[in-house]
């Protein structure tokens, strides 16, 4: 506690008592120093209030869900994800976690081998947080593939292939299945080492592993489908010979299949529901009636040329910088001071009813008691 505020509190609690009173002068009576006490010990658990606090609460059987570990990582730009701390989640569902974020930080729970994200940005409150979790299986349940694209893109002697699924699941369970794998691909022979990177409910991008299945051509990513929509983006790039075959299979039970060739490149092959141009970009759209294709490709991608390039550079170095701004360290100052005024104002209150004072604000007179009859 601050020297001027324990001074202040120790010169409010004393009052001009006489010895005569049976109190010495200057001491305090009993009930106030024990408030004076209660509120030196508000004080100073005053920092302890800098907590992240929360309740996890799973949505499959809808009550609070206790053993949830919940664990709070600082955001990185260098070395991205820094362990805080972490807690478990008790008999209500609540977790409480001693430390004062600053800056972004991200609230990672793990339930049943399933992780949830719940980002922490600057300025936002950090107790009361609803964490939502949920039971997982190995089975799809509501899971299922509502859209899947694949985008090929024409160069100078390869094809870049981008296939984007779009999961949606309607359920109330997780289904996550760590030795096969939810999501499962083509990757024809020939094709390099494919990327992935999945997308959950709510949540940002990031790399997910693959894993190999009793097939050789077929992978399949580790990534649970959480109730929501999900995106998983697969990337790869394969030999490409113009007007020469381009075969690839369909393994997941889609509902929508599109084949998606930019401006300028010309798709050809049977099965195919021609769905025309989109607006925006130009690409031209193919619906997939079966669940393998055989094309022929004609056309390449524009190479950005060199001399463009360098003038964008050069545009981007004498154009405006995007100026990064710190977040303000006393945000919370006005806040504090309400609270501390608050303490403030309890105390005064509490001290007034515990001294004996008439409605004129002096002590009482002492009384002299005569000789018993």
């Amino acid at each position: 506690m601050p020297p001027f505020v324990g001074a202040f509190f120790l010169r409010v609690g004393r009052t001009p008592w006489s010895a005569r009173d049976g109190v010495p002068s200057g001491s305090v009576p009993l009930p106030a120093q024990r408030y004076r006490h209660l509120l030196c010990f508000f004080l100073l658990s005053a920092p302890l209030f800098a907590q992240v606090t929360g309740t996890v609460t799973n949505q499959t059987t809808g009550k609070p869900q206790p053993g949830a570990t919940v664990a709070l990582y600082q955001l990185a730009t260098a070395t991205g994800l820094n362990l805080i701390d972490q807690a478990k989640s008790d008999a209500q569902g609540n977790f409480t976690i001693n430390q004062t974020p600053r800056g972004p930080h991200l609230i990672r729970t793990a339930f049943d081998g399933v992780t949830y994200n719940h980002m922490l940005p600057p300025g936002q409150p950090t107790t009361g947080i609803p964490i939502e979790v949920y039971n997982s299986s190995k089975q799809p349940g509501g899971a299922k593939v509502a859209k899947h694209m694949i985008l090929f893109e024409p160069s100078a002697g390869q094809v870049a292939v981008s296939e984007t699924y779009l999961f949606k699941n309607e359920g109330k369970t997780a289904w996550n299945d760590p030795d096969s794998g939810t999501l499962k691909f083509f990757l024809p022979s020939g094709a390099g080492k494919p990327q992935v990177n999945a997308t959950a409910p709510g949540g940002m991008p990031l790399g997910a592993p693959v894993i190999k299945t009793a097939k050789p051509d077929v992978l399949a990513v580790d990534f649970a489908i959480k109730p929501g929509d999900t995106r998983i983006d697969v990337a790869f790039t394969m030999p490409y010979i113009e007007g020469a075959d381009l075969a690839g299979k369909v393994v997941t039970k889609d509902e929508n299949t599109y084949l998606i060739v930019p401006n300028g490149v010309t798709l050809k092959g049977d099965g195919l529901n021609d769905l025309g141009a989109e607006p925006r970009t130009q690409a031209h759209i193919f619906g997939l009636t079966a669940a393998a294709y055989k094309v022929q490709l004609t056309g390449a991608v524009a190479a950005a040329q060199s001399d463009a390039s360098g003038a964008g550079d050069q545009a981007d170095d004498s154009g405006p910088r995007i100026e990064q701004i710190m977040p303000r360290v006393n945000t919370k100052t006005v806040s504090i001071l309400i609270v501390a005024l608050g303490i403030l104002a309890l105390g005064f209150a509490l001290l007034y009813r515990a001294s004996p004072l008439d409605p004129k604000g002096t002590p009482p007179a002492p009384t002299r008691r005569g000789p018993r009859a």
